[in-house]
């Protein structure tokens, strides 16, 4: 490791079973049990386990393609290593309340940080709401910035809350213009608070399934 490393943070939340917004479900075997080829193979006191887990693709801290939205899109799979891993850019807007849109002159003021090619994380400070009924009472970012962000080519960018869109408006413009540009979108990221600093390195590699739209993601912080 890098000596000049001097913390590392898990920016993501933790995942329980049954407990989460979008549907988690993980049930444990005895290995036999799933695969019967193994009976005779396992004492009946050994703890030789595996467990069967059904889930969405949205569940937790958890990293959109653009074939979320985007049918020939590419899919979890399919986004570049080099989105994914790299110089991370953190602004804060903890001040926003819930509705209230981040437009682009308030934005710029603290854009300077920003280079091309970045990771950028934006905190609303609402990580605390994870798993309550709060947690879909949050901000958005008027699409002005995200235009912005683009022209900038950012390569990822990640949210403390649970989505970037204004309430009822159609069509998610937002994400399908992150998606027609290739960069995606990390949603529900947790711990920003303990950042202090306004750019760090970034790790937030998904499992690579093909066909999958979105996945949940381990995002970790090099400070």
């Amino acid at each position: 490791m890098n000596s000049s490393v001097k913390n590392i943070f898990e920016l993501s939340h933790d995942i329980i079973p049954f407990k989460e917004e979008y549907k988690f479900e993980a049930k444990t075997k005895y290995v036999d049990e799933f695969l019967p080829y193994y009976k005779g193979l396992r004492e009946d006191s050994a703890w030789y386990i595996m467990t069967e887990i059904s889930m969405w693709s949205h569940v937790g801290t958890h990293i959109e393609s653009p074939y979320h939205y985007i049918k020939d899109g590419a899919d979890v799979a399919e986004i570049p290593l080099g989105n994914l891993v790299g110089e991370c850019t953190l602004l804060d807007f903890s001040h926003l309340k819930a509705n209230e849109g981040l437009k682009l002159d308030e934005f710029i003021k603290k854009a300077d940080p920003i280079q091309e090619n970045d990771i950028v994380f934006l905190r609303f400070g609402l990580s605390k709401t994870y798993r309550t009924d709060l947690s879909r009472t949050r901000p958005y970012l008027e699409t002005e910035v995200v235009e912005w962000l683009v022209a900038k080519k950012i390569k990822c960018l990640g949210v403390d809350i649970s989505g970037i869109e204004k309430r009822g408006i159609p069509d998610q413009p937002n994400h399908r213009l992150l998606f027609r540009n290739n960069i995606p979108l990390i949603e529900h990221l947790a711990n920003l608070d303990q950042i202090t600093q306004s750019r760090f390195f970034v790790v937030a590699v998904p499992i690579r399934m093909h066909g999958v739209d979105a996945c949940p993601v381990s995002v970790i912080a090099l400070v």
